[in-house]
């Protein structure tokens, strides 16, 4: 049974930190492309973060040069540690997990950042 379970959301003022850990279980993460995404309330799903298996990284340009993806291979884990936090950074947080050879995609349940002004 595949399950990615975040944490570390949370209410935080504007200019302040979090850090979101996605914890896998039931799937190869050392092959799997992590991603971090989010969706602001009334708003679709955006990309956020992404990291492949052998550690390139990407992001959306609202958050570059303030947010940072990493993977923990050993511990199943991926994070989004996100500095000078904004009010439109405000959304649910979701893991993903994209295994590329089998085209298959999981989600965790989500994680809600509240930024206030």
């Amino acid at each position: 049974q595949v399950q990615l379970v975040e944490s570390g959301g949370g209410l935080v003022q504007a200019g302040g930190s979090l850090r979101l850990s996605c914890a896998a279980s039931g799937i190869r993460f050392s092959i799997s492309t992590m991603g971090w995404y989010r969706q602001p309330p009334g708003k679709q799903r955006e990309l956020v973060a992404a990291i492949t298996s052998g550690g390139s990284t990407n992001y959306a340009d609202s958050v570059k040069g303030r947010f940072t993806i990493s993977r923990d291979n050993a511990k199943n884990t991926v994070y989004l540690q996100m500095s000078s936090l904004k009010p439109e950074d405000t959304a649910v947080y979701y893991c993903n997990a994209f295994i590329t050879s089998f085209r298959l995609s999981y989600w965790g349940q989500g994680t809600q950042v509240t930024v206030s002004s």
